[in-house]
């Protein structure tokens, strides 16, 4: 299986007069998958369709293992397509589909060497034995299991997946992008993966990217994204997020001393402070019940099997905790971890 680096540096793309992708520059490193996150309207879609040749862009350079894409027809790039909507054909068997590109494409395999081909791929994705059937035989997975086995025939140096389980009921879906990971792995395939999906994002990646707007905001590794976003955008987007404005009474190069509600932490900064204005960021499940400095008044409690989600206020200010015992009225707490974000003018972006 060919393993390739893909660059895409500075891309731009205008529909009209709405910037649809805005200066992204990411690189993809061989064997790699990059999950693109964020919501609809944010690129990630015509990133994905700008480096499979499916759109011309504006501005930027796209290159694989070195060598440019641009000017390049979809075909002779070397990428491999994986969609929402499947794109089988009905009149093909499962076998028929797989092969389809090793009779059209540049391999125009043998005819043995297509059915020991398509064989491996079966097994791979776990439908040996279905060669025979036609897509309308099959259940929504097993058909997306097929679209990526037929992707994946023609040894694409890069992977492309455009929210490929978004169609699937929810279990299912959960069942096949922790299949999808591992194919994906085992094969070695340099894979772009879009979706809007924030578990399945921190799931498949080995890094993600969350775009909002046009732009590249963060690509990191999951639990780096999850656990130190950089932007006030991300900590809102990718999980639950808690957000309550604080005051820098002290910073020194690697930790600063924050004011919040009454209560003094020290803390770490996520990046330069050119305000003593601030919001103070932490998760749900970053806090300790039972005491501490903080007293919610609780508002709202929804029962979720393996735990409880409290709604609530802290001097006026909403707070979102969690906990696996029984909620009262009123919660003691404090904050175990914790991270500052500059700029509290962001605050009413959410």
């Amino acid at each position: 299986m060919p393993m390739a680096r893909l660059e895409v540096e500075n891309l731009q793309k205008r529909f009209g007069e709405v910037v649809a992708v805005d200066g992204v520059s990411f690189a993809v490193e061989a064997g790699e998958i990059l999950v693109l996150l964020g919501p609809s309207g944010c690129g990630k879609t015509t990133v994905l369709r700008c480096i499979a040749g499916l759109e011309r862009p504006d501005r930027g350079e796209i290159r694989l293992d070195g060598r440019s894409l641009l000017g390049l027809a979809p075909e002779k790039r070397g990428v491999g397509l994986v969609f929402q909507n499947y794109a089988l054909f009905p009149h093909l068997t499962v076998a028929g589909n797989i092969a389809y590109g090793l009779r059209h494409g540049r391999y125009r395999l043998s005819r043995q060497t297509r059915k020991k081909k398509v064989a491996e791929l079966l097994d791979l994705v776990g439908l040996s034995g279905y060669e025979q059937r036609k897509p309308h035989e099959l259940s929504e997975g097993q058909k997306q299991r097929v679209a990526l086995a037929r992707a994946l025939a023609v040894e694409p140096k890069v992977l492309l997946l455009d929210e490929p389980l978004s169609a699937l009921d929810a279990a299912l879906r959960v069942e096949l992008r922790r299949e999808l990971r591992r194919i994906l792995k085992e094969r070695g395939t340099t894979s772009v993966y879009v979706t809007h999906d924030q578990e399945e994002a921190l799931v498949l990646g080995d890094r993600v990217g969350v775009m909002r707007e046009g732009k590249l905001e963060q690509v990191d590794r999951p639990q780096e994204l999850y656990e130190r976003p950089r932007t006030l955008f991300v900590a809102q987007f990718l999980g639950r997020a808690n957000l309550w404005p604080a005051q820098v009474l002290r910073k020194e190069a690697d930790k600063a001393l924050v004011a919040v509600f009454g209560a003094q932490l020290e803390v770490e900064p996520l990046g330069p402070l050119s305000s003593s204005e601030v919001l103070l960021f932490f998760r749900p499940e970053w806090v300790e019940l039972g005491e501490g400095p903080f007293l919610a008044e609780i508002e709202e409690a929804d029962y979720l099997g393996d735990h409880w989600e409290l709604r609530g206020k802290v001097h006026d200010f909403p707070v979102l905790l969690r906990t696996t015992g029984k909620p009262s009225q009123f919660v003691r707490f404090r904050i175990q971890r914790f991270l500052i974000l500059p700029n509290a003018s962001f605050l009413n972006h959410s």
